[in-house]
């Protein structure tokens, strides 16, 4: 008798929420909020929030001052990113332990391929693994690919265990929107709705051919695939390869004078050009910039042959500034850099 294959999405809950609540127990059950340096009379947004501030309306990447006033209840702590990559380490032990590949897909999300005709005692496995490892809760959402089992996750949280397959797919998803699926986002969903598609089986029913004319000859026809519940099923063991790198920062008080701007955006590249001399060749500047009260713009710049040198990466986004940027009072600068693939 043939073991069926099934992907497994482990899925940490309100992980960050939960690394601080582990370190200040006291918080259990309150409602707690992470962002910048814990101070929500400072610019800065939501990194995460427990479930109790959920509640309430906060949410990841809300500034904190909306969420103090959603939630003055609220507890705001600073972010610890160096707590956060030493809990996930763990975690990622953790799975690996039960001697199934495992791709790591973020601080708190992995992939896992397992051979198994019954793979919630697998996903239960893998939960107490975790726990046992960590004191963490997780939810594992389990498929026949990736697209299936993430989305499974979303029906078991929190610390829930879900099946999702080509069996229940339409009865669960088939009425739903089509940016209910995972990687389908606002402005495709804008574009399918224009040529008639409101429901993921209305995806899965259109003509390859048609979407391929809309999307393009590889996106269109694959997500007319997504609609069908059909997702890549290639886990692998290999550690990610970043495509980009970023750095941005948010001033507390609006820089109103462009050179200001300029000299903050000058030491923000030359820093993020220093921290991937190691990376691959960099292809491309993004320069982000959000002016008061709350409008972002990007603009890109080529390196043309790319380049590693961190003085090119640095007036590449000089470049951009100067020629894009306005005298508007502005908030936010950000540079990300991406890689040649």
């Amino acid at each position: 008798m043939s073991t069926a294959r099934w992907l497994l999405h482990v899925d940490l809950d309100q992980f960050i929420a939960a690394v601080e609540i582990l370190r200040h127990p006291e918080l259990r059950g309150r409602p707690v909020v992470v962002g910048g340096r814990g101070d929500p009379t400072e610019r800065g947004v939501v990194s995460t929030a427990s479930y109790e501030a959920r509640e309430y309306g906060v949410h990841s990447g809300l500034p904190l001052r909306t969420a103090a006033r959603l939630c003055p209840s609220a507890v705001f702590l600073p972010v610890d990113r160096e707590a956060y990559d030493a809990a996930s380490v763990e975690v990622m032990a953790a799975l690996r332990e039960t001697g199934a590949v495992v791709e790591v897909f973020g601080w708190d999300e992995a992939f896992l391929a397992i051979d198994s005709d019954d793979p919630e005692a697998a996903a239960l496995d893998v939960q107490a693994r975790v726990l046992a490892r960590t004191r963490l809760m997780c939810t594992v959402g389990i498929g026949e690919n990736k697209l299936q089992a993430k989305l499974a996750t979303g029906f078991g949280k929190p610390a829930g265990i879900f099946r999702l397959s080509s069996a229940n797919w339409f009865e669960l998803l088939g009425d739903l929107p089509p940016d209910a699926l995972w990687g389908i986002g606002s402005r495709t969903a804008r574009k399918l709705a224009e040529a008639g598609i409101a429901t993921v089986r209305q995806l899965a029913d259109a003509d390859p051919a048609v979407m391929a004319q809309l999307f393009g000859p590889t996106i269109g026809p694959g997500l007319v695939r997504m609609g069908g519940g059909l997702g890549s099923t290639s886990v692998t063991s290999e550690p990610r390869i970043a495509r980009s790198r970023s750095r941005e920062v948010t001033f507390q008080q609006d820089l109103t004078d462009r050179d200001v701007a300029r000299r903050e955006l000058a030491s923000l590249a030359r820093r993020l050009g220093s921290e991937v001399v190691a990376d691959p060749p960099v292809a491309r500047v993004v320069l982000k910039i959000r002016y008061a009260p709350f409008v972002t713009t990007t603009h890109r710049a080529a390196l043309k042959p790319p380049t590693s040198d961190v003085e090119l990466i640095e007036q590449a986004a000089l470049d951009a500034f100067d020629r894009f940027v306005s005298d508007r009072p502005v908030r936010l600068l950000g540079v990300r850099v991406e890689f040649v693939r």
